[in-house]
């Protein structure tokens, strides 16, 4: 396998005790700010140098040789704190005067301590009774792409990849990321509304980590794609699901339980940073 390592300067000494806990067979630097350890092995030398990698800030993931962007054939992401910079929900809750009330218990459940169907119940009754054209206020004053999301996703729109946003939040939002980035589907939770105002209730059932699940499985399907031609990319408890239906799942900026299960976490750079485990 080759090692990857990015995001910054790799210390001498750190490279030194890296190549030989790896026993890689070359190094060879690539602009900008990424060095590949060629023929490294997976080790438990290696792993008690992870600290030590992440204390530099950078990030780390073993690739394939000779893998291309192009093998793979769909590209799934979640989108809060994932695809975008915020968690709607908790904007939303601020216009309500509640975020810190919502946040709470967003993170609660990003951490799998909650289930999340009671998690977005409970926190969409805090929102019953809030004006619908905050909606758009969300949208337009606080929905930030996160950094190298739009990269990424050209990126693979170039290559021939079919991307989609598999999301437990809002088709407000998603929809309208759809049209504005041209993904190719979105699936997420439709807010009820009713005289201009949240009900706190959606529409139909929830999409879950369940159907996140479902509905990646079922593109893979359609697009007479094999498992190991999917990328899932995610960052909490919500995501391991649909993250574990992909032949490379992604964890960007997670928590711990999804980092611990993802084949690659990209703690420190951006989405685009994942281009760089591809020849």
């Amino acid at each position: 396998m080759n090692l990857i390592i990015q995001g910054g300067a790799l210390p001498t000494f750190l490279l030194e005790r890296i190549v030989a806990a790896t026993g890689a067979a070359a190094v060879e630097p690539r602009p900008p700010q990424v060095v590949c350890l060629k023929g490294a092995s997976r080790t438990a030398e290696f792993d008690a140098l992870i600290p030590l990698i992440e204390a530099e800030k950078l990030d780390w993931a073993y690739a394939q040789p000779g893998k291309k962007l192009a093998d793979f054939g769909l590209i799934c992401f979640d989108m809060d704190s994932t695809l975008i910079t915020i968690e709607c929900i908790d904007e939303l809750a601020d216009f309500a005067g509640k975020k810190a009330e919502v946040s709470e218990v967003t993170e609660a459940a990003m951490r799998g301590e909650i289930d999340y169907r009671e998690s977005l119940r409970r926190r969409l009754a805090l929102l019953a009774g809030l004006d619908a054209r905050v909606l758009a206020r969300v949208f337009g004053e606080r929905l930030l792409l996160s950094p190298g999301a739009r990269e990424l996703l050209e990126a693979c729109q170039a290559a021939g990849l079919r991307t989609a946003i598999l999301s437990g939040g809002f088709t407000y939002f998603t929809e309208r990321l759809r049209i504005e980035l041209g993904f190719d589907f979105a699936t997420s939770n439709e807010l009820e509304i009713s005289g201009g105002k949240l009900t706190g209730k959606v529409v139909g059932d929830i999409v879950d980590a369940a159907a996140k699940a479902h509905h990646i499985a079922r593109l893979t399907d359609e697009l007479g794609l094999r498992k190991e031609q999917v990328i899932a990319c995610g960052d909490g408890a919500n995501d391991l699901l649909m993250m574990a239906q992909a032949g490379l799942s992604v964890a960007f900026r997670a928590k711990p339980a999804t980092r611990a299960k993802a084949d690659v976490a990209i703690n420190y750079g951006g989405l685009d940073s994942l281009l760089n485990l591809f020849e």
